[in-house]
């Protein structure tokens, strides 16, 4: 008979103040967090007479002389709906009956920054009616009227600020064709707020992703507007520099999540076009980041199109992935080795395999990393078997922390503890906003290839600090694809802690919502069934296997019950545990 998962206990563990996990080492690394962020607040406080100063320095543009495309995907029917009061974002629609959008309470942050980003003008844009144009106009000057100054709004965030900016200039044939002398006056002089406020941000010690976004959106603005000649080389520089720091050797972005590269090719590629029309050379940096990021974004794709869910990256946007890879000149092949990104590919015959061998990332960029280290997803001629949970498409924020969990991925968890630990609970979002503040120091992994198989070799220490053992992990796949070899280690530490080897463990593979599984022999196997009929069995040595329920995070339809098998053992009995996973027929 399964036992019940603990998926959903599993959640607490990831919250460091819920779970009741905190350490010394852990409660002086939160401090160290937030006492920075204190002293970020200080200093910025003791900047506000020069950033006074410097909110004078850039002026308004002229007048815009290119609009850069938008290649995100457009649906004109969704202008009807806006058009008629119906907001849709983050899984939450409004009606507004009649009323402005920017009036109304919104049901949740999701909806608020989808709401303030202004992308949904895409659709409008696509409508291509004058009525849609005078929409797109009144919806803006209410905008301005609303919070076109309450800088203590959501609207007024970093990134929320710079992806208005880039929507705003992408859009702006659709909002000024037919705009009056008084709307496009109070329009250039909103853009040039915009690029006041995104400076200053920066100057503030702006961290994280939305920095990087921040530079774009000032460097795009520099080249389509007239007149603002200081911007424009200023916000190259800037987008130099931030490309530098966040997107690694290999194409990985720092951060780890394979959805920010989609992102950021969406808005790296229209720039690029951007200088193009100025008649300006591309910084040789921006051409070489999205020459490296191509391939590594292959690195995550399955068979069947979708990306591999590791570390925020939730349902696969089909039309996203499909634009931007169409964009890929020299269609280049799938990266199989990152270690900067810390991602392995294995691939042979028709199965893909693709791991997590990787650190936690900087602490600034780690609000959406996942406590998944070592481990893994798998397809088979375009249908997935083995993945991870993923996170919902929705703002569910209780589903998305229990997601972050280790017991939400296809590895070794102890005692249902997270690898990583995150910190939330009360006050400490204004701070340091779910950052992970333990986890894995130390990561390695080496590949091997030979004629017969390919095969990884991964170990972190995340669990040395509390149980003084290792998690050593070997993925083998063979050379024609059908047949899959691991191994999972715990050997003890030179640490050895007290009670280390009563520990118990649990080996987890999710598996995906169309596999349909069944136990064998007593426990001793689980057969598999593909939806294509393809059938593979499980197997794992010397101990037998449980099914138990998941849940699937990964498609755009919401949560889904699936399958787990699940492989439990003591330390002590079994330090070491090898399993199989074998095609049939």
């Amino acid at each position: 008979m399964s036992r019940p998962h603990p998926f959903w206990r599993a959640m607490t563990f990831g919250g460091m103040l819920a779970s009741g996990s905190t350490n010394g080492a852990d409660r002086m690394r939160l401090t160290r967090l937030v006492a920075g962020r204190g002293a970020m607040l200080l200093m910025r406080c003791a900047r506000a007479p020069l950033r006074l100063v410097s909110a004078f320095s850039t002026a308004s543009p002229e007048r815009l002389l290119i609009a850069p495309q938008d290649i995100r995907t457009t649906d004109p029917t969704i202008a009807a709906d806006i058009y008629s009061g119906y907001f849709v974002f983050a899984g939450k629609a409004v009606n507004t009956h009649g009323a402005s959008p920017f009036e109304m309470e919104a049901p949740s942050p999701g909806w608020a920054v989808g709401l303030a980003g202004f992308s949904w003008l895409r659709h409008l844009r696509a409508a291509d009616t004058a009525l849609a144009r005078a929409n797109a106009r009144a919806l803006i000057g209410d905008w301005l009227s609303a919070r076109g100054r309450a800088y203590d709004k959501i609207d007024w965030h970093a990134g929320v600020a710079a992806r208005r900016l880039l929507s705003w200039l992408a859009q702006s044939p659709l909002i000024l064709d037919g705009a009056d002398r008084v709307f496009y006056r109070r329009f250039m002089r909103a853009l040039g707020q915009h690029a006041k406020h995104l400076q200053r941000c920066m100057a503030d010690g702006l961290e994280g992703e939305a920095r990087l976004l921040c530079t774009i959106a000032l460097a795009e603005l520099g080249l389509c507007a007239q007149g603002m000649p200081k911007l424009a080389r200023r916000g190259t520089k800037l987008l130099i520099d931030e490309l530098s720091a966040q997107i690694l050797v290999d194409g990985g972005h720092i951060g780890r999540n394979p959805q920010m590269i989609i992102d950021l090719l969406l808005d790296l590629l229209p720039l690029r076009q951007a200088y193009a029309a100025r008649g300006a050379s591309a910084p040789q940096m921006l051409l070489n980041v999205i020459d490296r990021m191509m391939p590594m974004l292959r690195l995550f794709r399955h068979g069947d199109g979708s990306v591999a869910l590791f570390n925020g990256m939730g349902p696969t946007a089909a039309h996203a992935l499909a634009t931007v890879l169409a964009y890929d000149d020299a269609r280049a092949m799938p990266l199989m080795h990152a270690p900067n990104s810390g991602y392995e590919r294995l691939e042979a015959g028709e199965t893909i395999i693709v791991a997590d061998v990787g650190a936690p990332p900087p602490a600034a960029f780690s609000c959406d990393a996942h406590a998944g280290a070592l481990s893994f997803e798998m397809s088979s001629a375009g249908q997935r078997v083995i993945v991870n949970c993923g996170v919902p498409y929705n703002s569910r924020p209780a589903l998305r922390e229990a997601a972050r969990t280790t017991a939400a991925h296809s590895t070794l968890v102890v005692n249902d503890v997270s690898s990583c630990r995150f910190a939330t609970g009360a006050g400490l979002d204004r701070w340091v906003a779910g950052q992970v503040i333990a986890g894995p120091r130390k990561v390695d992994a080496r590949r091997l290839e030979d004629a017969h198989a390919l095969e990884i070799e991964a170990a972190h220490d995340g669990y040395d600090q509390r149980f003084g053992i290792v998690h050593h992990r070997r993925l083998t796949l063979a050379a024609d694809g059908r047949r899959i070899e691991g191994e999972d280690r715990l050997p003890p530490t030179a640490r050895r802690v007290p009670g280390a080897g009563q520990a118990e463990y649990a080996v987890r593979f999710h598996l995906h919502p169309f596999v349909r599984a069944e136990i064998l022999e007593d426990g001793g196997a689980i057969h598999l069934l593909l939806a294509d009929g393809q059938e593979w069995l499980f197997r794992a040595s010397g101990l037998q296997t449980s099914l138990e329920e998941s849940i699937f995070l990964g498609g755009r339809e919401g949560p889904r019950n699936t399958t787990q098998i699940v492989i439990n053992a003591r330390v002590r009995d079994y330090p070491a545990i090898i399993w199989t996973v074998e095609r049939l027929g």
